[in-house]
């Protein structure tokens, strides 16, 4: 099936997607910060931008939206209507993993939440994060 938008209306929808300070993002930020947990956001010398960085102990922090980054995508990615966003889509996840290797490499502990997970208990989401930074 052919995308049913023309490359300018996809590049305006594309462009009021957040990208920075998500509802995901915030609420695991203010459960790290209360915890006295001190990060830097955004640190865009590390492949992939990461969410938030823990320099002392190496810890990187990706937030990931579920359609964006492909979460089961094998299973529903044949419900997309365009070859547009399963390619898209595609392309994030190599990039992805591409990313989550490198930092491997460097010595970082990445750490990867996705938005469901946020939604169903966030405060296990920042257990992970803390278990991590902590080397509990």
């Amino acid at each position: 099936m052919a995308d049913n938008m023309t490359a300018a209306q996809r590049s305006r929808t594309m462009s009021r997607i957040r990208k920075i300070d998500t509802k995901p993002e915030l609420i695991v930020r203010r459960l790290v910060f209360s915890r006295g947990l001190r990060y830097r956001k955004y640190v865009s010398g590390l492949p992939g931008t990461p969410d938030l960085v823990f320099g002392g102990p190496k810890v990187i922090v990706f937030i990931d939206g579920d359609f964006w980054h492909g979460w089961r995508f094998e299973e529903w990615e044949s419900k997309l209507s365009s070859t547009y966003w399963r390619e898209k889509i595609r392309r994030n996840r190599r990039r992805d993993g591409h990313n989550h290797r490198k930092l491997e490499n460097d010595g970082w502990t990445v750490i990867r939440i996705w938005e469901h997970e946020v939604e169903e208990d966030p405060e296990a989401c920042v257990d992970r994060i803390e278990a991590a930074v902590r080397g509990v």
